[in-house]
């Protein structure tokens, strides 16, 4: 995620994206490049599953977005990521310190393709995958912080995640202190007072509470993130199949986590999987708090029943 991407420099000759399209490969582009034909393969997804920590984030966004669009194809997505990096590369070396480089990066991204937050992201799936906020420019702060993460590495920033509360921001590492770049705001720059500030005004914890939360975070919390949002949405749409797809992975990545095991449970029951349901629910049961026994109980002999009825 951090490591400088291989760059050649561009033809002289083309449009600006076909130029980029031979601006050099790096992790994305081989991921890409090398996937199998099998939609069910997920290379970069299955390092986080075995707890590998070089895992290419925006081939990990680019295999969810499969999951939704089983057609998608992801060279378009990479071609425009490699794109973006033409562009903001002379602006971002020729900045004489860390701010005005992610600016010039925010320039690019927001200023020249209006990449940027929307509030009809957070109820739309749409927001969470990677192609989507591209085609349509709107997408929650993880999603841009991943595109915008990928641009940089691609132009040699380090520009990692950080898992804020209630909003995902980026940071880079300076020799005055770390900086805060917010994308669904725009780019917004600010230093490790001002992001405090900032948060302060979204979630009800301390000062100290909120300036622990700012360190980088790894690619395996950051991936549940984005699960978890999904979910969420998938959710309060009612969209109980596609729940469940997005629920198999954040499973997979927290199999000893309760509360991941009893919404796949659930999950599974809602979607229609009663059978599932039975195994998921009858495994979890022994180990369900006393006060969420009973409903768990009923929710079984509901799966039980539809399992009978359907034999």
């Amino acid at each position: 995620m951090s490591e400088s991407p291989t760059a050649g420099p561009a033809p002289a000759t083309g449009s600006r994206d076909e130029r980029s399209a031979n601006e050099g490969r790096d992790e994305t582009d081989a991921a890409v490049e090398e996937r199998p034909a099998k939609a069910e393969t997920d290379g970069e997804f299955w390092k986080l599953v075995c707890r590998r920590r070089d895992v290419n984030l925006t081939a990990v966004a680019l295999e969810i977005a499969r999951d939704h669009d089983p057609a998608f194809d992801p060279t378009d997505t990479v071609r425009w990521l490699k794109a973006r990096a033409v562009e903001a590369r002379g602006p971002v070396a020729a900045a004489p310190d860390g701010r005005a480089a992610l600016t010039a990066l925010a320039d690019v991204l927001c200023g020249e393709h209006e990449l940027c937050g929307g509030e009809a992201a957070f109820d739309d799936p749409a927001g969470s995958l990677i192609h989507k906020v591209i085609e349509t420019g709107a997408g929650l702060p993880i999603l841009l912080s991943l595109i915008y993460m990928d641009v940089a590495r691609r132009v040699g920033l380090e520009l990692v995640g950080v898992n804020a509360p209630h909003h995902f921001l980026t940071r880079l590492d300076t020799a005055a202190g770390p900086l805060f770049c917010d994308p669904y705001h725009g780019g917004r720059v600010m230093n490790a007072d001002e992001a405090v500030e900032f948060l302060m005004e979204r979630c009800d914890l301390a000062p100290a509470e909120i300036a622990d939360s700012l360190h980088p975070a790894p690619p395996r919390a950051i991936v549940v993130r984005v699960l978890n949002n999904l979910k969420a949405i998938h959710a309060r749409r009612g969209d109980w199949n596609a729940a469940w797809t997005v629920q198999t992975r954040i499973s997979a990545l927290c199999p000893a986590d309760y509360t991941e095991r009893r919404d796949l449970a659930l999950i599974a029951l809602h979607a229609g999987r009663a059978g599932q349901a039975v195994d998921l629910l009858t495994a979890l049961l022994p180990d369900a708090p006393t006060a969420e026994k009973p409903v768990l109980k009923r929710h079984l002999s509901r799966a039980v029943a539809q399992v009978s009825k359907w034999n």
